[in-house]
């Protein structure tokens, strides 16, 4: 087997590396999760549609209504539980309708009236909206930054310590390792977004964290065309606890999205690193620009996270955040942009970008652009990008 395990040179992070000796990453993407090769049989067997199944006798058995459990989603959540914790037989995966169920799923399941729990302050805005509701229902929210790991400060008699790394939209980096170290020490749970860096970017289950939790809608799925949600976990308990909680709201994911994500996973791979390295030519461009201020990828020697980062990460993912003077100059750059479609997601093979402040939420300038860089030619988008940023300025 290749010795770089399907790393892509020169876009991930040296201390990261992959020590499963298992297969590479593309390897394992294409294969996860697929049955044993039958004759006549496909390789990944269609969706499987139901609401319920023949259930004679007692209501015991693999699959007993469509709301528990569906043949297709098993599937997909094998695949995922390979990529989050490869070889582990213990990790189990719970898919969801989207990510934003999966991210309520393990914080509502998990804590109760009275205890604590610690939020990023500059992680997706939905996450931090979920501070009304807890605090409605008993629950205390702290919240704390990123960078510097400042939520160590925070972990004193909490529950749950919720990370998000590298967060949305601003791209800072937290040391899981120790945060968990710390969180686990102080009898805390530890849960970290995972979504930005995917599984074949950062392993938050190896670094000490309890649940890895995504938003498949994004760069796991890839195509800009589905709404999916995950968590995985090594702890028996806490994915059953997780799953009953998925059967009680019945945020469960379509058999189509779920079927689609699985397929999507074979180029997992291949998309990540060329979006890792096209991510990277388009920050490197960027720094030239008189007229842009703050870029930041984790990729970048210079950015202040690219230390954590590539002791964590053996990708550095698909976005570039940077600034424009102002709300009239981002609008006219994006509005000049030919390759890329102004959209609110990222992950997707097609590069996309938004003024993000435009929904309110984040303490980002008003000319803040988060640019989600696609798998075209790198050369044609930082082109395209130079374009409309002379455009911009004329």
């Amino acid at each position: 087997m290749n010795g770089t395990n399907g790393r892509a040179a020169g876009t991930n992070g040296a201390a990261g590396a992959d020590t499963s000796g298992g297969p590479g990453d593309s390897t394992r993407s294409v294969h996860a999760g697929r049955p044993p090769a039958t004759p006549y049989e496909p390789s990944l067997p269609g969706p499987v549609f139901v609401s319920h199944y023949h259930l004679p006798g007692e209501a015991t058995g693999p699959y007993t209504y469509g709301r528990d459990e569906n043949p297709t989603w098993v599937r997909l959540e094998a695949a995922i539980a390979e990529l989050e914790a490869p070889g582990d037989a213990a990790a189990a995966t719970v898919s969801f309708a989207s990510g934003m169920a999966a991210i309520a799923a393990v914080v509502l399941s998990q804590v109760r009236a009275g205890e604590t729990v610690v939020l990023p302050s500059d992680s997706y805005q939905a996450t931090r909206a979920l501070q009304e509701r807890l605090e409605s229902f008993g629950v205390a929210v702290r919240l704390a930054p990123t960078a510097g790991d400042a939520q160590l400060a925070e972990l004193e008699g909490a529950r749950l310590l919720w990370l998000e790394t590298p967060s949305n939209p601003g791209l800072d980096v937290c040391d899981i390792r120790r945060l968990a170290d710390a969180a686990h020490a102080a009898g805390v749970l530890v849960a970290v977004d995972n979504t930005l860096a995917t599984p074949l970017g950062q392993r938050p289950l190896d670094l000490g964290a309890d649940f890895s939790v995504s938003s498949g809608t994004k760069a796991l799925s890839g195509h800009g065309d589905l709404l999916l949600g995950y968590v995985t976990t090594r702890d028996a308990a806490l994915a059953a606890s997780v799953r009953k909680w998925r059967k009680l709201v019945g945020a469960i994911p379509g058999p189509m999205e779920a079927w689609l994500a699985h397929r999507s996973l074979a180029t997992l791979a291949l998309r990540v690193d060329r979006q890792a390295a096209n991510a990277l030519a388009l920050a490197n461009a960027l720094l030239a620009r008189p007229e842009v201020t703050g870029v930041r990828h984790p990729g970048l020697p210079t950015d202040p996270a690219h230390q954590v980062a590539t002791a964590q990460m053996r990708r550095f993912g698909s976005v570039v955040s940077f600034t424009l003077p102002d709300q009239a100059h981002a609008e006219r750059f994006l509005a000049a942009l030919r390759l890329t479609a102004e959209a609110t997601s990222f992950g997707s093979v097609q590069c996309t970008a938004e003024r993000r402040a435009r929904w309110g939420g984040d303490a980002v300038p008003a000319g803040f652009i988060r640019f989600s860089v696609g798998i075209e030619d790198a050369d044609d988008i930082v082109a395209d990008v130079l374009r409309a940023l002379d455009e911009a300025a004329a």
